[in-house]
């Protein structure tokens, strides 16, 4: 009987879009979330200030930039620069394609010093074809992924948050250190709702997962968890209503009444 419950929420939740059930896809929800990361990743809640961001915050990946920290020695950087590319060929960023190739898995600035940073600003500034393509590789490589998978596992908006947060803190990939590595971890101790699981207690197992990534992956500073994430799921805040108060990195945020979208 469970199961069969929360298929049906499950495909309910797929089909937001007709069905009117909300999910981090329902626009004020994603602004929502684009504002919690922004608190975290660039300490403002105004999200679309960050399309210029740009620097080096030595923490091993390179230049990170943009909306959601596309990292020059990742990949997705690069991604990013491609897909801009198919869709403004004559971008200034395009001469930087064959440094970014060169600089997957490095934190090194070789073949993008000392210009890449103004082009950057200035295409921000200037083309609203790189921030589309930011907001379009933001979705393909984090929201839509992140918010797929929540739905699959049974999970409400905030779970789809916690999923989104971590896929963008943590990137793709399956070791212990990574999304699918944090996830695959978490539902080894505990169902997820869609396996039968309780949604509070399986979204407890996978923050306490993921803090322990956290620390020893060095990132040190757990806020985004435990001052913010913790707190909502501890308020059984499982759909992200409004007002929303957390603390990240000794600053603090409100989300008083539901954004305008």
């Amino acid at each position: 009987m469970t199961m069969s419950i929360l298929s049906r929420r499950t495909m309910r939740a797929v089909q937001a879009g007709s069905s009117g059930v909300a999910t981090l896809r329902t626009p004020v929800k994603r602004e929502i979330a684009f504002q919690l990361v922004s608190s975290a990743e660039n300490s403002t809640l105004n999200w679309q200030t960050a399309y210029r961001y740009i620097e080096d915050i030595a923490d091993g990946r390179g230049y990170t930039a943009g909306l959601i920290g596309f990292c020059s020695g990742t990949g997705d950087m690069l991604e990013l620069i491609q897909y801009y590319t198919q869709i403004a060929p004559s971008n200034n960023l395009a001469q930087y394609i064959t440094a970014l190739e060169n600089l997957v898995g490095s934190d090194q600035h070789t073949g993008l010093d000392p210009n890449f940073v103004g082009d950057w600003e200035n295409a921000a500034d200037n083309d609203s074809l790189f921030r589309q393509a930011q907001d379009h590789e933001r979705d393909r490589i984090y929201f839509d992924p992140a918010v797929d998978q929540a739905i699959a596992d049974g999970l409400g908006i905030l779970g789809q948050f916690i999923y989104y947060d971590c896929l963008v803190m943590h990137g793709p990939g399956n070791d212990s250190l990574s999304f699918g590595g944090i996830r695959n971890n978490a539902i080894s101790g505990y169902s997820s709702p869609s396996m039968g699981g309780n949604e509070t207690t399986y979204l407890h197992e996978f923050l306490d997962t993921r803090r322990a990534a956290m620390i020893s992956g060095g990132w040190g500073n757990t806020d985004r968890i435990d001052m913010a994430q913790r707190v909502f799921l501890n308020a059984n805040n499982l759909d992200l209503h409004t007002p929303l108060n957390w603390s990240v990195y000794g600053d603090n945020y409100s989300i008083p009444t539901d954004p305008p979208v």
